[in-house]
């Protein structure tokens, strides 16, 4: 197993995982935090910058699984695309809580 192919798996996760908030915040509508806000990450940039951002995401997310023939039936493939869904899933969980309520004690 090639390792760069795995690791190409592991940021198509990321990448996928990141495009999904920013794409339905986007087709619903709604601001949401973006690279592109001021401050970056943190003030929120519109639904059409968002839905654009996430489509983004997902056409990196679709380059780099295609990289070395992704195999949804090959199980180091599915964890590496995993690994990488479940941390930048993680780390949006604590970045976004703090603007959304998410990691307040009353939310537990």
């Amino acid at each position: 197993m090639n390792w760069l192919h795995l690791l190409s798996c592991f940021f198509g996760g990321a990448f996928l995982c990141n495009a999904v908030p920013h794409f339905v915040a986007g087709v619903s509508g709604r601001p949401f935090q973006s690279p592109f806000a001021s401050p970056p990450g943190e003030g929120l940039s519109s639904s059409t910058v968002n839905m654009l951002w996430g489509f983004l995401n997902f056409v990196i997310a679709y380059a780099l699984c295609r990289y070395g023939d992704f195999d949804l039936r090959m199980t180091p493939d599915v964890v590496a695309l995993g690994l990488g869904v479940l941390l930048i899933g993680l780390l949006s969980a604590r970045l976004f809580g703090r603007f959304h309520g998410g990691n307040s004690p009353e939310a537990r």
